[in-house]
């Protein structure tokens, strides 16, 4: 038997419970659950920002594109 089974890790839990207690358990998944949160919108506000920033870039691209199409017209 390779693998860890149900037995196994409920002893694991008993003992974590034991020596941290439901309390200390219970602000330390709260810290980790606002954290994730935090990194979550981070995350999200980061790529809101990209999406923007490409957006912009590309109406530059775009508006570059139509110059140059025009300085072409007018030599011709």
């Amino acid at each position: 038997m390779a693998g860890i089974s149900i037995w196994q890790l409920l002893i694991i839990a008993v003992i974590v419970i034991l020596l941290f207690g439901t309390k200390k358990l219970r602000n330390m998944g709260t810290d980790l659950g606002s954290a994730v949160k935090g990194f979550k919108k981070a995350v999200s506000e980061e790529g809101e920002k990209s999406t923007d920033a490409l957006a912009d870039k590309s109406a530059a691209s775009e508006d570059q594109v139509k110059t140059t199409a025009e300085k072409e017209k007018d030599q011709a």
